[in-house]
């Protein structure tokens, strides 16, 4: 049975982790203690929803909850510390504090250890997320108890919606681009200095080509720039854009 434990405090635990090449232990007061903290836990590293959306989302949205007054915002699954270290880096996920549970004695503490024999996976987390103020749980949300692995309310933005409804989201943006390109580096500029991070995919890389470029956008010139999936242009359109929108 998966337990709702808002108005409680977190499990006492101590965390054996990695920095670099050494062994550290992390207790809950160092994580928890005279902060406000979203931590969102799930069944597994590398897992499909986890690796594709709620991991994704919560890094995406760290601003937000930043400016919205949360300290920090924390990754709990039964893996090990080598696991979700990698995880991290392959997600690239450097808002997010990658916290291994490899023991399952928080994930127990919290009444959301669950038995996932089915899958070969053993006892892992159940996926929920929750708002903790100064070790104490002001709100959790838990994915219903139903067979599989639903994904239905402990996402980022559930949790952004419950923080603040009003809050402003950022802007989704997307560059193409190739190396050496002044004007990619211009646009790069121009939306550092505005404050809107991005997502750069470089001619050359992945399979990215000049054919890719034109099917996309329709043009054969790098920048080409996307914003919340409109195309706004290259580097020039770029700063009629942020002009007009200032």
């Amino acid at each position: 049975m998966l337990e709702n434990r808002e108005g409680q405090r977190v499990p006492n635990v101590t965390f054996p982790t990695r920095v670099g090449n050494d062994w550290v232990n992390v207790t809950t007061d160092e994580l928890f203690a005279g902060k406000t903290v979203i931590l969102f836990a799930l069944p597994g590293a590398y897992t499909p929803t986890c690796s594709s959306t709620h991991l994704p989302r919560y890094n995406e949205l760290a601003p937000v909850f930043k400016r919205e007054g949360v300290d920090s915002i924390i990754c709990l699954s039964v893996n090990d510390p080598f696991v979700m270290s990698a995880w991290a880096g392959d997600q690239s996920a450097a808002n997010i504090y990658m916290l291994p549970d490899g023991n399952g004695e928080f994930s127990d503490g919290m009444g959301m250890l669950v038995e996932k024999r089915d899958l070969g996976f053993g006892k892992r987390s159940w996926r929920y997320s929750m708002l903790v103020k100064d070790g104490v749980i002001e709100k959790m949300f838990i994915e219903p108890d139903v067979p599989g692995d639903p994904f239905e309310v402990s996402d980022a933005d559930t949790m952004l919606n419950y923080i603040n409804a009003e809050a402003k989201l950022p802007k989704r943006v997307t560059l193409l681009t190739k190396p050496g390109c002044p004007h990619c580096a211009r646009a790069k500029k121009h939306l550092t200095e505005n404050d809107m991070p991005y997502e750069e995919i470089q001619l050359g890389k992945n399979g990215v080509t000049y054919s890719s470029l034109v099917a996309i956008s329709g043009r054969g010139t790098v920048p080409q720039i996307f914003i919340d999936g409109e195309h706004v242009g290259g580097a020039d359109e770029l700063e009629h854009w942020l002009a007009k929108s200032a």
